[in-house]
């Protein structure tokens, strides 16, 4: 940019004109330009929610469970099936850290490999069910007229179709049904409630200003639905994806529990089932029990603790009520406290003499 500049003869050096041009660099020269938001940087944003305490541990415990079913076969020092005639009914032991059943066989390799079920099914069933919520929230949320209340009406539809009878219909046509169709029955009626919130989401979103100018541009639909606003529906996708996941582990342990999935799978239901047939409870074996209903209640801590950091980060109260308890245990305060530290300025010379 050039800018002319008059000077008077004694403001000016010597052998120079009396008018001078000035070039100053440009703004974009000068300083840097600010970078348009990557994809990137949209998506580490949008898993911001994961970096708070609560979620955090919540991962560190599912993720612990996850290892377990992946590595079953070398952790577990038996088989679930190897029978040790010698052992029935043992306590915890040397040999047997969980102790045995009725007929000898490892609780710790039955619990071990157990998981590998249930994370299987939890996890296939919550993608199941937040691939259709995306797909039918999202789509009857953004658009107009009677496709947008034709797919409204398919989601009531399935909020009112009862699980659990279903699944029980759909078990009894199979002999032996596999866990991959477990888990999709429990996908397929799962989907529901998070299309529901997500579609009342994106009906506010798509009148936002960001997404009528992606419109006015001429993007097309799915990339106005995929970059514009996914990124800002992802806290409530993964609250979605979270809460699937454990009522789809809740419903496959109640299934196998009372008898729907066959005890020759291995879950922790089917644990809870032998042990109950076997008298497990009333005779005290608390080893055969125990241990599959911690397990049950430990992976529901971890999923709950990642949906409160996750409604803690969506929440504007909570955030900024968790970033002033962050702050004060800092200062080495308690939310708790009743006392508000006061800083009193030094006394002015007139009121040392008052």
């Amino acid at each position: 940019m050039d800018t002319i500049v008059n000077e008077t003869s004694a403001q000016r050096p010597a052998n120079t004109p009396a008018t001078a041009t000035v070039r100053t660099p440009a703004l974009s020269e000068s300083t840097d330009a600010p970078q348009k938001p990557t994809f990137r940087s949209k998506l580490g944003s949008a898993f911001a929610m994961f970096r708070n305490g609560k979620s955090i541990a919540g991962l560190a415990i599912l993720g612990f469970f996850v290892l377990v079913a992946i590595f079953a076969d070398v952790l577990a020092p038996y088989s679930p099936t190897k029978v040790d005639n010698t052992a029935r009914f043992q306590p915890p032991s040397a040999a047997h850290w969980l102790g045995t059943t009725h007929i000898g066989e490892d609780v710790l390799s039955q619990v071990i490999h157990g998981t590998r079920g249930v994370i299987v099914v939890g996890f296939l069933a919550a993608i199941i069910a937040t691939f259709l919520a995306i797909v039918v929230g999202v789509m009857s949320g953004y658009l107009r007229g009677w496709r947008s209340e034709g797919l409204s009406a398919l989601t009531n539809v399935f909020l009112v179709i009862p699980g659990i009878p279903l699944i029980i219909i759909v078990a009894s046509m199979f002999e032996d049904p596999p866990l991959i169709l477990v888990a999709g029955v429990l996908g397929l009626i799962g989907w529901a409630w998070g299309a529901r919130v997500l579609r009342a989401q994106t009906m506010s979103l798509r009148s936002r200003d960001f997404v009528l100018a992606a419109k006015a541009n001429g993007e097309p639909l799915h990339r106005i639905i995929t970059v514009e606003m996914l990124p800002n529906l992802m806290a409530l996708i993964a609250a979605s994806f979270v809460g699937t996941v454990t009522a789809a582990i809740i419903g496959l342990t109640t299934l196998s529990y009372i008898g729907i999935i066959p005890v020759t799978t291995y879950n922790w239901g089917t644990i809870l089932n032998w042990a109950s047939a076997q008298g497990a409870f009333r005779q005290g074996q608390w080893w055969w029990f125990v241990p599959p209903g911690l397990c049950i209640a430990a992976i529901g801590v971890a999923l709950s603790l990642i949906n409160f950091g996750i409604d803690e980060y969506v929440n504007p109260r909570l955030r900024s009520a968790g970033e002033r308890a962050r702050a004060l245990k800092k200062k080495g305060m308690s939310v708790n406290d009743t006392v508000t530290a006061v800083r009193t300025a030094p006394a002015t010379p007139r009121q040392e003499n008052l």
